[in-house]
């Protein structure tokens, strides 16, 4: 077992919406996968929608509905980066990791 300076905040929430740890030294075992792959996907659907704020707003649109659910989405996607960021500043990267 890693200290826990070394344990790896997972991309996931555990029960009750708390945080899910992992304490390994395998960065290449399944669970440390899953959570590099988890991790590219939020990124990536980040990136996405960031794009389509963009959009959304230089239409600049009044439904209040699509500005609300873009709000919505704006706010999951940034909790997602955010717990990215401090799992990363976390963990040592392994050799070859990006």
């Amino acid at each position: 077992m890693t200290a826990h300076d070394e344990l790896r905040l997972l991309p996931w929430a555990g029960p009750d919406g708390k945080p899910c740890y992992l304490s390994t030294d395998d960065h290449g075992g399944y669970v440390s996968r899953l959570a590099d792959h988890i991790e590219a996907f939020q990124l990536g659907m980040a990136s996405q929608l960031l794009e389509h704020s963009g959009q959304v707003l230089d239409d600049e649109t009044e439904d209040p509905e699509e500005l609300n659910l873009l709000a919505a989405q704006l706010t999951s996607a940034l909790r997602d980066v955010l717990r990215v960021a401090t799992s990363r500043g976390r963990r040592p990267v392994a050799p070859g990791h990006p």
